[in-house]
């Protein structure tokens, strides 16, 4: 299992541990809720059993103990008869609804409630539970009727609803600043092991380097300069050198100049075609007026890694094309690197650029990695996969900006 895989199995492992606590804690909230609700429901269905007591009873003796239990009731609680009529109520504003009991309170003044108040309270309960039917005498007091107790839940019943999805929030939060923390620093230490390896490569790099290139001299004064292999061996040595400048560079600034795309593109293509297989065609067409911020050390590792992708990415015999082109609305310098290849899954589109993911067996999963690091952090651009198709090819797009609109300049 590759960096990537583990990397990626930890995820998927964090996020359902995530996902058990969260279905856990919404469990447990609704286990609560029913068990409060139940219990609320017992507390109205008592304090309607109260005031049932208070009109019927005639032991004055008895009655503190029957008022002492309706007035222990924190449900807001209200009785209406079957025609939906005002007959009582308990836990409202009661500036803004107060009525008499009939039967107990003769003062026929103090009957007054806020009917708006009334009707939105009363819509409320019996959007939240079923009435609690009971039978009470009516207003005249020489009949009975069934009346019908509604209630709603306690401040606290609504706030332990919403308590579950404020804390997953605050958890949620923290997690993924902690994440963002935990990320950035483990990003900051792998920069530094990967400059730290990279300079130490350029380094131990050096000195082989300049033994070929002695080496190189000696066979020149022995043999004929003319002869093309040792023209060769020097360009492969030179490579190596500009191999270790590119390890140099890494972990600092580079400059960047204001070159010609397709010839900085077209220098490298020509020196990798000669290094590829005559099975495997390479064609370089674009814009030769294009100008853009290039470091050619570091842009031609990028070129390096995208067309040995093409190659390997081709079975037998295939075609592969670069292509430069612009967009002089935007100021942008596209380069386009198209192969006849396996393809790519839509799905893998980002994937492929992740630290650690290789398709092949002895891959690294390094080289678009570093690829996209040299594009979006030293040169301020941008690359992905423009297009693909499993068994057709793909194309890879860099992005550029184009320093300067030349007049040459074609769309």
């Amino acid at each position: 299992m590759n960096p990537y895989q583990q990397k990626k199995r930890w995820k998927y492992s964090l996020l359902a541990f995530a996902i058990v606590i969260a279905l856990g804690s919404l469990l447990y909230t609704s286990y609560l809720v029913r068990n409060i609700a139940r219990s609320e429901r017992t507390r109205a269905q008592i304090w309607a059993m109260s005031i049932k007591q208070i009109i019927n009873s005639d032991d004055n003796d008895f009655l503190p103990y029957v008022f002492a239990v309706r007035d222990s009731l924190t449900v807001p609680a209200i009785i209406t008869d079957e025609q939906g009529n005002f007959i009582s109520s308990k836990g409202l504003d009661t500036n803004k609804t107060f009525i008499n009991l009939p039967g107990v309170v003769k003062d026929k003044k103090a009957k007054q409630y806020d009917p708006a108040y009334f009707k939105g309270e009363l819509a409320n309960m019996k959007a939240q539970h079923e009435p609690i039917k009971m039978l009470l005498p009516n207003h005249l007091g020489n009949s009975k009727s069934y009346s019908l107790i509604y209630y709603k839940d306690s401040p606290l019943l609504r706030q332990l609803k919403f308590f579950p999805y404020i804390q997953l929030s605050v958890i949620a939060i923290f997690l993924l600043l902690a994440y963002t923390a935990f990320s950035s620093s483990r990003k900051s230490e792998q920069d530094q092991v990967w400059v730290g390896l990279a300079k130490e490569t350029a380094h131990q790099l050096g000195t082989p380097i300049s033994s070929l290139m002695a080496w190189i001299e000696l066979m020149k004064e022995k043999f004929s300069e003319e002869d093309p292999l040792i023209g060769e061996m020097e360009n492969d040595v030179k490579r190596l050198e500009i191999v270790a400048d590119r390890f140099s560079k890494i972990g600092s600034k580079p400059k960047l100049e204001e070159l010609k795309v397709y010839e900085v593109v077209k220098e490298f293509v020509d020196y990798f075609k000669v290094r590829v297989s005559k099975n495997i065609h390479i064609e370089m067409t674009g814009n030769p007026h294009l100008l853009a911020g290039i470091n050619v050390p570091l842009f031609d590792w990028v070129l390096e890694n995208l067309l040995k992708n093409a190659v390997n990415a081709i079975e037998g015999k295939g075609q592969i094309k670069v292509d430069v082109s612009g967009n002089k609305i935007k100021k942008q310098v596209f380069i386009d690197v198209s192969d006849t290849g396996k393809g790519i899954p839509r799905s893998k589109f980002d994937t492929i650029f992740q630290p650690g993911y290789t398709t092949r067996k002895r891959g690294w999963g390094l080289g678009l990695s570093l690829t996209k690091r040299i594009i979006g952090n030293y040169h301020d651009g941008q690359i992905f996969v423009r297009d693909s198709e499993v068994g057709k090819g793909t194309t890879f797009r860099i992005v550029l900006k184009n320093v300067r609109n030349d007049r040459k300049t074609a769309a």
